[in-house]
């Protein structure tokens, strides 16, 4: 018989592996409605607040054809692979998506998914790009304010302040539940797997939040009584950076060449958890001061050098010993922002190491050569 935090467990590692088809089962159960979004810079708590699952694209692990004929071959997999799940009829479930204005790619797929995808939903946010001016933030209020009237016109439903207030609310619980998992993680390695808290990570994008808000509090609370002590570890502790991450073997791989990977930088991992909520009775404005303060992204701009200051930050205060870049093949931001990003390491002497993907990993043996490399530099 498992314990309580190994059935949670495993009841995220199902989700994650299988999104599709617990989307399909909640609607089933509950008649709840399901909009897609790409992005983490999507206002979930707008669409909570609308009463709908917001559920997270991560493109396809299947082969590629359709898509081929909208997009081009230097698109990137996710986005060939969420168009071609739209166009297979594998994402009937949902009612529509969410675009918010992000790269280049996303901004391009937005209206050949309109054309083409069949859903009855389709909104798109146009968020600033710049994010450090006055004007900008009352620009994304602007933005905000408009999702929400293109989401009550588009359910044919009223969203009150109220709902959205009691959306914030629930995803400040998520939030804080994730860090506090990922300190812990930090802190004692050894008290949940890493590849554990991927798919915990994964679930939180997919899931029911409400479900999701109690099942993480409680495999929160079930593993900080476990009687793991602090230790030092010979292993040399990793930090991920990049966009998203849908190969948990990658995890797995890391763990048999010698490293920990102890934290990330990733829009599936904290750059997704990071940033609170003030509760306020003005909860648009609460919303559009959490879009343009969290973790900025490439496809973002706050200074020069946040993105460099703030990845370094996190390396010093969790005592990192090599930085793994995890980009997707044919992701611009992230291409862009990689020279400076590894500068900005070497100055400090922080090692790091580049690794491209596509929607399918490298051969395993493969990929562990290369970290084992990296960690016996280290």
């Amino acid at each position: 018989m498992m314990n309580p935090q190994d059935e949670i467990l495993k009841k995220f590692q199902t989700v994650s592996e299988n999104p599709h088809e617990y989307a399909r089962s909640i609607k089933e159960q509950t008649g709840k409605k399901i909009i897609g979004f790409f992005c983490s810079y999507t206002p979930e708590e707008l669409l909570q607040a609308a009463g709908v699952v917001p559920f997270r694209l991560f493109g396809t692990a299947r082969d590629i054809e359709l898509a081929e004929s909208h997009l081009q071959s230097y698109c990137c997999s996710l986005v060939r692979g969420g168009l071609e799940d739209a166009l297979r009829g594998r994402l009937d479930f949902m009612e529509g998506t969410v675009f918010p204005h992000t790269c280049d790619s996303i901004q391009r797929l937005s209206d050949i998914w309109r054309l083409n995808a069949g859903f009855d939903v389709h909104i798109d946010a146009v968020m600033p790009v710049k994010l450090n001016t006055p004007s900008a933030r009352k620009y994304m209020v602007d933005v905000l304010a408009g999702v929400r009237k293109d989401l009550e016109k588009s359910l044919n439903i009223t969203i009150t302040d109220h709902a959205i207030s009691e959306s914030i609310e629930l995803y400040n619980r998520i939030r804080s539940s994730l860090l506090s998992l990922y300190r812990m993680r930090s802190r004692k390695p050894a008290v949940i797997p890493q590849s554990a808290v991927y798919h915990t990570m994964k679930a939180a994008m997919v899931m029911d939040r409400a479900e999701f808000a109690k099942d993480l509090e409680a495999l929160v609370a079930s593993l900080e009584k476990l009687p793991v002590k602090d230790v030092e570890t010979v292993r040399k502790r990793i930090m991920l950076s990049g966009g998203i991450c849908n190969q948990p073997d990658i995890y797995k791989i890391i763990d048999k060449a010698g490293g920990e990977v102890v934290w990330d930088d990733l829009c599936t991992g904290l750059r997704y958890a990071a940033g609170f909520i003030e509760e306020s009775n003005q909860p648009i404005e609460a919303l559009a001061n959490r879009y343009t303060r969290r973790i900025v992204c490439p496809a973002k701009h706050a200074s020069i050098t946040a993105r460099g200051e703030s990845l370094l930050a996190e390396v010093h205060k969790q005592k990192i010993d090599g930085v793994v870049f995890l980009h997707l093949k044919f992701c611009d931001p992230h291409a862009f922002d990689y020279p400076y990003l590894k500068d900005f390491l070497g100055r400090e002497n922080v090692p790091s190491m580049l690794l491209e993907i596509e929607e399918q990993a490298p051969p395993e043996g493969q990929l562990r050569t290369r970290f084992e490399t990296f960690i016996d530099m280290l």
